[in-house]
């Protein structure tokens, strides 16, 4: 099954039953490498992250285990953000998907 890596929203049980259809359960991860930042799309800010290379710096977040429909719903969810989905090596050493705008 996909692993799914959210610093955001993603981990809100509301947003997860409106986007998977159930609540979702996860262990906490960090995103070693990434600062946070913001991103404007359209009149909208979302929370974002930006790769700067350094260990020390890490994004708190929850990873969590999804079907490939589940995946297919939170691409559709993530969409209005204008992110796309990359896999990055999380500080436990897993490989997970992550949503992040890099324009």
């Amino acid at each position: 099954m996909p692993l799914l890596f959210s610093y955001g929203t993603l981990q809100e049980a509301g947003v997860q039953r409106s986007t998977f259809g159930r609540a979702l359960t996860g262990d906490p991860d960090e995103l070693p490498g990434y600062e946070p930042c913001f991103v404007q799309c359209g009149e909208n800010r979302y929370r974002n992250v930006r790769f700067n290379g350094r260990e020390d710096n890490r994004i708190a977040g929850t990873l969590f285990e999804v079907t490939e429909a589940e995946l297919a719903g939170s691409d559709a969810y993530e969409r209005d953000a204008d992110y796309e989905r990359v896999e990055a090596t999380l500080a436990s050493g897993r490989t997970a998907w992550v949503y992040m705008n890099t324009r």
